[in-house]
């Protein structure tokens, strides 16, 4: 007796892998990938734009991730940093000399006072918004996070264009920004149903001033 219920409970869990495995199949399968080229209405195209996909229903599943800033040549690298609330974010200094990061913006208000090499603790980012950067040493330092709740985002390279893969099937709301963005822009609502969506948008963007840089004085900053 105790064999055969042995044998059924086991039937019955591999009935359970194998179905388990069929559905993750079936939604794999049924995945989907957006490609979004960003475009000024001169028709140049828009670096470090942020895409993002919000569900239309349901809540975003959470993923484990973590990000860096740094700081090189007095600069914060990269300039924008996309995020899922909740993300730990690094700050080495990869200068030879001090930096003295911090925020005002609601979403995240932080300081870390002049520092070299790595701080102990990365910052945590809890609440969706935009993070301004800022350095209090160098006032021409400047970076953006901007931070969702989704795990479905990315930034456009050089060449203005953006994929993202791996998307559920579903309704989507696609939301388009820039740091340097001189209107908002309505989202975009879009189905997927494990296909390629192309799409090409445009956003009026205002150049980024380059702020020369003063030598290094003889503190090495």
């Amino acid at each position: 007796m105790a064999d055969r219920a042995g044998h059924q409970t086991g039937r019955l869990t591999l009935r359970l892998i194998l179905t388990a495995l069929v559905l993750a199949l079936a939604c794999a399968a049924d995945a989907a990938s957006v490609t979004v080229r960003v475009r000024t209405p001169a028709g140049t195209t828009v670096e470090d734009a942020a895409v993002v996909l919000d569900p239309a229903s349901g809540v975003p599943p959470k993923s484990r991730r973590s990000a860096t800033i740094e700081q090189r040549g007095r600069d914060f690298v990269p300039y924008l940093s996309i995020v899922q609330k909740g993300t730990a974010i690094d700050f080495p200094n990869r200068d030879p000399f001090k930096h003295h990061v911090y925020s005002f913006s609601p979403a995240k208000v932080f300081e870390i006072k002049l520092y070299a090499g790595k701080p102990a603790n990365p910052v945590v980012f809890d609440q969706t918004g935009v993070v301004a950067l800022g350095c209090n040493i160098h006032d021409w330092m400047e970076a953006y996070v901007l931070v969702v709740d989704t795990p479905w985002f990315a930034k456009t390279g050089a060449d203005g264009v953006v994929r993202i893969d791996r998307v559920p099937a579903g309704a989507y709301r696609l939301r388009l920004w820039h740091p340097r963005q001189k209107a908002a822009v309505a989202d975009i609502g879009i189905e997927l149903r494990g296909a390629t969506r192309h799409l090409d948008l445009v956003l009026d963007v205002a150049p980024r001033i380059i702020v020369a840089k003063p030598p290094l004085d003889a503190g090495g900053y």
